[in-house]
């Protein structure tokens, strides 16, 4: 049975710096591209970064080009999302995905910019 387990959320500055994280279990992670999605109050679901198993490539969304970076830990089943200098518009709940396109969500962590 597929999980993913996300971590790391909270109340951040902006400025500041976070760091989310999702352990996967129940499927071999190695080969697998895995994704982080945000939604915001009265927004739509939408990628913010996603990582492939070959080479770690990455993608990022325009808007957090630069400022937040993904990666991953195969030897712990682990996929992060390192948030520097966030915003106040970053402010979501923050959802992992995978394995690649397979449809398995985590349940959410919330990230709340503010001063």
């Amino acid at each position: 049975q597929v999980q993913l387990v996300e971590s790391g959320g909270g109340l951040v500055q902006p400025g500041g710096s976070l760091r989310l994280s999702c352990t996967a279990s129940g499927f071999t992670f190695r080969p697998y591209a895995m994704s982080w999605y945000r939604q915001a109050p009265g927004k739509e679901r939408e990628l913010v970064a996603r990582i492939f198993a070959a080479g770690g490539i990455t993608n990022y969304a325009d808007s957090v080009k630069g400022r937040f970076t993904i990666s991953r830990d195969n030897a712990k089943n682990t996929v992060y999302l390192q948030m520097n200098s966030p915003k106040p518009e970053d402010t979501a709940v923050y959802y992992c995905y995978g394995p690649g396109g397979l449809g398995y969500w985590g349940q959410g962590t919330q990230v709340t910019v503010s001063s």
